[in-house]
């Protein structure tokens, strides 16, 4: 009789294991305790003269309207030495203090450029351009604890930078390429950051930061990659949009299979989604049509229930905080999109941001927990 209970008891232990195996339950739910913005245009866009005006039509400081719906931080670029001024030293450091004296988060994302870093491009800054993968480590180390220490000074210290800006195959190229899956001199400047991070300050979080949400497959590389060469980091950021990276589901499996490999909090450094498919200027937008991704149209309703979706589904998958990408930079002439000729070139985001071409804000895009 024992026997065959004990049997019996084994072959429902049996399928109950099987079951799990096949129907894994999912991850935990977190609170999205870093609920963000990029508004590195903003500094630009207000010395233009621009004007914001929250839901209820009343012209009013974008980062208390922002926080009025809900977002508690804020990410800010760093360009070395950009040739229009704007995200250089100065301006982050002038900024900082006005995100600070709001008790917000701040992020600082270094490019380690003079120009827009990301998965296609990672042009030195012109004053390292002649440095071999040695120079470069004492200049990334140099110049993030130099930001770092700069912020500390005035009473903003960070508590968050990244050591890199949608480093996918590296950064700082060609030196710092991932080139035949050697991450040897990615991993050595990314050490050069950490550590410079942290001689400013051990509590700033170190975030590496990649547009890798779009497959599991891509994600691992690049993470295994960079810690099986012993890099330390302390959160996985990644960048989501459905037009590139496909549906939720890819955005649920990424997270969570990044949170539990490497052990490490995991945030949406970016997202963002279009409210109109029309265009504010000369420049092409750099998404069009009128559904760009299915079952959201590009619509003030499609913006905000995108904006909803990624949130629960990086919630649901354990992540603790969403990024929007420039919801500020709508269409203000001046305010272009090369650094370069930021005068002479338009606005491939102004249908990306939560505010329309006279500065009201989508009454339906919220930051919730």
């Amino acid at each position: 009789m024992i026997g065959h209970r004990l049997r019996r008891l084994l072959l429902a232990l049996t399928m109950v294991l099987a079951v799990g195996f096949l129907n894994p339950a999912p991850a935990a739910a977190a609170t999205l305790t870093m609920r963000g913005v990029d508004i590195s245009s903003v500094q630009r866009s207000l010395d233009l003269g621009a004007t914001y005006y929250n839901a209820s039509g009343t012209a009013a400081n974008p980062l208390d309207i922002l926080t009025g719906a809900g977002a508690n931080y804020v990410r800010l670029r760093i360009w070395n030495n950009p040739a229009s001024g704007y995200n250089n030293k100065a301006k982050v450091l002038a900024y900082a203090k006005a995100v600070k004296a709001r008790g917000l988060g701040l992020m600082i994302d270094f490019h380690y450029s003079d120009t827009w870093a990301d998965p296609g491009k990672q042009y030195k800054p012109a004053a390292w351009a002649s440095h071999g993968i040695g120079q470069l480590q004492s200049d990334v180390y140099n110049y993030t604890y130099d930001i770092c220490t700069s912020l500390k000074a005035q009473g903003t210290t960070p508590d968050s930078v990244q050591i890199g800006n949608e480093i996918n195959v590296g950064m700082l190229w060609n030196d710092g390429k991932v080139v035949n899956n050697d991450f040897t001199n990615l991993s050595l400047l990314l050490k050069a950051g950490y550590n410079a991070t942290k001689a400013c300050n051990g509590g700033t979080q170190v975030i590496v930061h990649t547009a890798n949400a779009d497959s599991l497959a891509h994600a691992r590389w690049f993470y295994d990659g960079i810690r099986a060469k012993g890099v330390p980091w302390d959160i996985t950021a990644l960048s989501y949009y459905c037009m590139w990276h496909g549906p939720l589901s890819s955005l649920y499996s990424v997270v969570s299979d990044t949170r539990t490999r490497y052990g490490k909090p995991v945030i949406v450094a970016e997202t963002a989604y279009p409210f109109t498919a029309a265009n504010a200027d000369g420049e092409a937008n750099v998404i069009g049509g009128s559904t760009p991704c299915s079952g959201y149209p590009a619509t003030w309703e499609g913006q905000a229930t995108n904006f909803t979706h990624v949130q629960n589904t990086a919630r649901n998958a354990g992540a603790i905080g969403v990024f929007y990408w420039e919801p500020t930079w709508h269409a203000v002439a001046g305010n272009g999109w090369d650094p370069a000729n930021i005068n002479g070139t338009g606005n491939q985001w102004d249908n990306m941001a939560v505010f329309n071409w006279t500065g009201g804000i989508n009454p339906g895009i919220r930051w919730t927990p």
